[in-house]
């Protein structure tokens, strides 16, 4: 494994990249495509097919367990965690092409106001990545429970003029860092930072593991002693 720990935004929140994380990529996309398909998230701002992972899953949750046992030194020394509950865990697959996309779907998001609410993304096929933005109209870069209604005001304004994945700076938001989606590498982010999956229009928006955009979506809720 090669760990990066790099600093995104006026906030410098770390952001940690862990190239060749795994070692066995193909195997875990194995692994997914032994669950597929996948059911589709329509409801939730997700634009795609979502398989939530649980300890029935055999092989699929072994390798849950296996990642956040690799990522906790990660998540200590960036985090400064002393422990942490997973969430959530899933394979995820973009398959909504950009004309259909609702108008929250079209900009950047975020996860959690929490501060120790950190997404824990493994890219599992080559793509363009994910991108973290500045909302222009407030200054907005992570989300707080003091202006979290500020920056969901704003963007349900703006979002109405936008088409399309937000795929780098635009009128409304300005694109202040990027994780590039090498296969096999980890990322760790606070759920916080605005961001965006890098999606191109001519993306094949596969619902196949073996050949969609796949990730494996963890969210931890770090603790402090």
């Amino acid at each position: 494994m090669k760990p990066e720990l790099r600093r995104v935004g006026t906030s410098q929140s770390p952001v940690v990249v862990i190239d060749g994380f795994s070692g066995d990529v193909r195997g875990i996309v194995e692994i997914a495509a032994a669950l597929a398909p996948f059911p589709s998230s329509a409801g939730t701002y997700y634009p795609g097919l979502r398989r939530i992972l649980s300890a029935a899953d055999g092989a699929a949750w072994a390798y849950v367990q296996q990642t956040l046992e690799a990522a906790a030194p990660f998540l200590g020394g960036a985090f400064n965690f002393d422990r942490f509950d997973l969430i959530e865990a899933s394979f995820s697959m973009v398959t909504a092409p950009p004309a259909t996309l609702t108008p929250a779907q079209r900009a950047p998001h975020f996860d959690s106001a929490d501060p120790d609410y950190v997404a824990i993304l493994h890219y599992l096929a080559k793509t363009p990545g994910t991108a973290f933005y500045r909302q222009r109209s407030t200054g907005i870069e992570t989300i707080t429970d003091a202006n979290r209604d500020t920056f969901v005001d704003a963007a349900r304004r703006e979002s109405a003029a936008l088409t399309g994945y937000t795929n780098g700076s635009n009128g409304h938001f300005e694109q202040i860092g990027a994780i590039e989606g090498v296969a096999d590498r980890l990322a760790l982010y606070q759920g916080r930072l605005l961001h965006s999956g890098l999606i191109p229009e001519d993306m094949a928006f596969s619902a196949d593991p073996r050949r969609g955009r796949l990730t494996a979506n963890l969210f931890v809720k770090g603790y402090r002693a």
